[in-house]
């Protein structure tokens, strides 16, 4: 039996997070860093990533890039945390975003999920990322879920 994909675990540092990580640490994922999920009340899952030096631009702002790249990750995060998929099961077919301002390093960033839509074999998703009360980028992606053979 192969080992699972992610680890996908209560964090003990962070009580009422469950840990977010691909088994294999030289996959892309790792370069996000650490990243958490919970499920909020109102139903929207939470994804949380710490940007560090390496996360940032020339500005020392959070590199647009990473944020794609979180955004990206956050879809599939929330999509397991809704129960909907199963880790490495499904790929994304459309990511639209739009900058609202710059993240900071150093800071908790966080990408709060909402499903729109479910249909059989699409899920409909979109967000914000925000950091406090800022609001960094907004996001609506659509990810395909794999036919189970």
């Amino acid at each position: 039996m192969s080992a699972p994909a992610f680890i996908h675990e209560p964090d003990p540092d962070n009580p009422g997070w469950l840990i977010w990580q691909l088994s294999d640490p030289t996959r892309f994922n790792a370069t996000l860093g650490k990243l958490l999920v919970r499920l909020e009340p109102d139903g929207q899952a939470r994804v949380r990533m710490f940007p560090e030096r390496p996360h940032s631009n020339l500005a020392n702002n959070v590199h647009g890039g990473v944020t794609l790249a979180f955004i990206d990750v956050s879809l599939f995060a929330a999509s397991r945390m809704f129960g909907l998929i199963e880790a490495a099961s499904a790929v994304t077919l459309d990511l639209s975003t739009q900058f609202m301002g710059a993240g900071r390093v150093g800071e908790p960033l966080d990408a709060t999920v909402e499903l729109l839509r479910e249909t059989g074999r699409l899920l409909f998703l979109r967000g914000l990322v925000v950091q406090g009360d800022e609001r960094i980028a907004s996001f609506a992606g659509t990810i395909r879920k794999s036919v189970r053979r």
